[in-house]
């Protein structure tokens, strides 16, 4: 059974404290937080669900913190931001181990170390059945500076960052009953995803970017996004798509997986045709995959040169199961 509230508040404000932008953080009404100078503010809420995106005999507890966070400040990293704070309102059944939900922070607050993000307030309830999470991240960008996805313009560059396909991959692995800790060997990406903050904020600063979204649903689908929000169309080119491979196996994933699976948080930009985006920015291969079109649509170019149509086929709540 979990701690009672106020015990497990006391237990992370040990963990936690004020410092920074952050000027007050747990146990008051609310944190109080610096905003820097000539910056504007950005918010991102994301749950997390148990049995939508999580299952707790797939997915170690210090993996579903990770998750969590990493979801929002993926967010951030799309808007080419950087991460202050987070809060969480975390919902437990009293049948949730309290090592449980020690684990679930460990990987929560690991994370938000490495980005120099403070957990500055939330909320806990009983939960009459699952675990339900909700992760709030605030950041900031410089006025007028935030990435959108309304930028993108015909001869634009279509590029993503790292592989694409490994979260889908470990998720079909898992539900044909391969053993979780083969599965963890083998995609680690999709149990402790890495936000591509770095990676967004050299974008932003050289000017490279000029639409972004991260791949939560899909690369068809979050394409398919900023198509929408930009007026625009797309051709890819499924010989050049990054797909992730299977530890040392080398096998890669199926194309459907880096089209349409999602939750590989990765970075989908687009960029000025004329621009020196490198091949790798802190360390992570950047890839070419096809360019923004006037025409409204978008087209997957086949390894015999053919176009066929591409739809976005990723993830949708209430049409699909995610897990």
């Amino acid at each position: 059974m979990p701690l009672p509230e106020k015990a497990l508040i006391a237990r992370l404000r040990r963990r936690t404290g004020a410092g920074g932008k952050l000027v007050v953080g747990l146990g008051d009404d609310c944190a109080v937080l610096r905003i820097p100078a000539g910056h504007e503010t950005l918010v991102t809420t994301d749950f997390s669900l148990e049995g939508i995106h999580f299952r707790r005999e797939w997915h170690p507890p210090d993996a579903v913190g990770h998750r969590c966070l990493a979801r929002g400040l993926s967010d951030i990293a799309a808007m080419g931001g950087e991460p202050i704070a987070a809060f969480l309102s975390l919902a437990l059944p009293t049948t949730a181990p309290q090592a449980w939900v020690d684990a679930f922070f460990n990987g929560l607050l690991n994370l938000a170390k490495k980005h120099r993000v403070t957990l500055a307030g939330g909320d806990t309830a009983q939960s009459p059945g699952p675990i339900l999470a909700d992760i709030v991240v605030l950041g900031s960008a410089p006025r007028g500076k935030a990435v959108l996805r309304s930028g993108a313009r015909a001869g634009d560059l279509v590029c993503v960052t790292g592989e694409l396909g490994a979260s889908a991959a470990a998720i079909s692995d898992l539900r044909a009953g391969r053993g979780v800790k083969q599965v963890q060997r083998e995609y680690p990406c999709h149990f402790y995803p890495r936000p591509r903050l770095e990676i967004a904020r050299f974008l932003r600063e050289r000017r490279l970017v000029t639409s972004m979204i991260d791949i939560s649903d899909g690369l068809s689908t979050d394409l398919d996004h900023i198509c929408e929000e930009s007026g625009v169309g797309a051709e890819v080119d499924a010989e050049v798509i990054p797909r992730a491979s299977a530890g040392k196996r080398g096998r890669l994933v199926d194309l459907g997986f880096a089209l349409h699976g999602g939750e590989d948080y990765e970075l989908l930009f687009t960029a000025p045709a004329d621009a020196d985006v490198p091949a790798r920015i802190a360390g992570v291969k950047i890839s070419r995959i096809g360019k923004i079109t006037r025409t409204p649509g978008m087209k997957l170019r086949l390894s015999n040169g053919k176009l066929q149509n591409l739809r976005p086929e990723g993830w949708q709540h209430f049409k699909f199961r995610r897990i």
